[in-house]
């Protein structure tokens, strides 16, 4: 009897140890499993806020660059993917763009020297140019107009530009969070395969301790004075229902972690709703802005149809002009009128080079004139108006000087 109790006994406190450290070993490699997950969700979302929001933001003060007329510089090498080739493309763009100032400036020079020249034969014009005069500061202040209306469009356009990108990065942010929710229901998955271990191994501990329960009990019965050399047995029974109670807890502790877990979830994906209603929001807001847009291409068509009745009256006044003094005139106006056009429309512009000159324009046009009725207002008008692009400055009598200034407008 003595060796059987050493033996149960002993093996008892074995098991004791086993179990105590297998529990000790499972709470280690939880811990573990949750911190390394922890840092490696840390470390993700770090990578890929990096990788696309700096790229991005790069982007845009490009973009805002270009938008103030910056040309000057050149954006490097940002790999081949999606944002790389956006930057090839900002970058190609630009240079295009510089591209065409450049030779519009060229072309600019040498059309403001010709109408210099031309100019200088147009001192024999009748007071009907005065007339004509009239209909193209009508016809200017309508393109002052169309020209304001063109630029709130653009504008507006690259808002919705800029929204657009915002959506995208709401978006972007909304697959974040949705890859952290998957990857805590992940954890709790695995927390839920290590609570069923744990429990089986409390079944056992249960059912061992039914048995010594159970042999207790008929030993002691047998033996009846002697039985209570079973005490022994019955203090393994007790330390086992402690044992017993004390993986209970544990079970109950990692059931407690686990609704932690699906707590921690749900405000995932409130939040993950929450960055899907900002992305409806932008969205509104990008309708809104073409509403805008729409209104402003309204304005404009008014517009235009001013410009047409201006340039109709003027088509009926040049119809009374005759002879090689007007067709100098209308000549020498166009020309003018298209140079200081381009001039002031490439003079937002900043590219690599010498800046454009833009007074120069206004002064090669003053010396020809001479003090007549209808040149000091052609001649002085543009000085005060100078930023304007399409401010009246000479006595062009045909439809094709606002026509081309227009045109210039709508290839910028």
């Amino acid at each position: 009897m003595e060796r059987m109790k050493e033996a149960i006994a002993t093996r008892v406190s074995a098991d004791e140890v086993r179990v105590q450290d297998e529990l000790k070993e499972i709470a280690w490699i939880m811990v573990a499993v949750l911190v390394l997950g922890v840092v490696l969700g840390i470390a993700v979302g770090w990578a890929l806020l990096r990788a696309i929001s700096l790229p991005l933001q790069e982007a845009m003060q490009i973009a805002v660059r270009v938008a103030d007329g910056d040309l000057t510089g050149k954006i490097g090498k940002h790999g081949r993917n999606e944002i790389g080739a956006l930057l090839g493309a900002l970058d190609k763009m630009k240079a295009n763009l510089a591209s065409i100032v450049a030779e519009v400036r060229s072309s600019t020079d040498t059309i403001s020297s010709a109408s210099s020249e031309i100019a200088a034969g147009n001192t024999d014009l009748s007071d009907r140019t005065s007339s004509q005069a009239s209909s193209l500061e009508q016809t200017a202040a309508s393109m002052e107009e169309l020209t304001s209306t063109v630029r709130q469009n653009a504008d507006n356009a690259r808002q919705a530009n800029v929204l657009a990108l915002s959506a995208s990065e709401v978006a972007t942010k909304g697959g974040v969070v949705v890859a952290q929710v998957v990857e805590t229901m992940g954890s709790i998955n695995a927390s839920s395969k290590k609570i069923v271990d744990i429990i089986a191994v409390i079944d056992g501990i249960a059912f061992q301790t039914n048995i010594l329960a159970l042999n207790a009990a008929v030993e002691a019965a047998r033996a009846g004075e002697q039985g209570r050399g079973f005490a022994v047995v019955a203090s393994e029974v007790r330390n086992l229902a402690q044992r017993s109670a004390g993986a209970a807890k544990e079970i109950k502790q990692l059931i407690g972690d686990s609704v932690e877990k699906v707590d921690s979830g749900a405000r995932l994906v409130d939040q993950a709703g929450e960055t899907m209603q900002e992305i409806v929001t932008s969205i509104q807001r990008v309708t809104d802005i073409m509403g805008e847009i729409t209104t402003a291409s309204a304005e404009q068509t008014a517009g235009i149809d001013q410009i047409n009745e201006a340039v109709g009256e003027m088509d009926s006044i040049t119809q009374q002009n005759v002879g090689l003094v007007e067709e100098a005139a209308a000549a020498a106006g166009l020309l003018q009128e298209q140079a200081g056009a381009l001039t002031q429309v490439v003079s937002v512009f900043k590219v690599d080079g010498a800046p454009l000159r833009a007074p120069d324009v206004a002064a090669r046009k003053a010396p020809p004139r001479k003090p007549e009725p209808a040149a000091p207002r052609l001649a002085g008008k543009p000085q005060p108006v100078a930023p304007k692009a399409a401010a009246p400055k000479a006595a062009a009598p045909k439809r094709a000087a606002s026509a081309a200034v227009e045109a210039d407008w709508e290839e910028f």
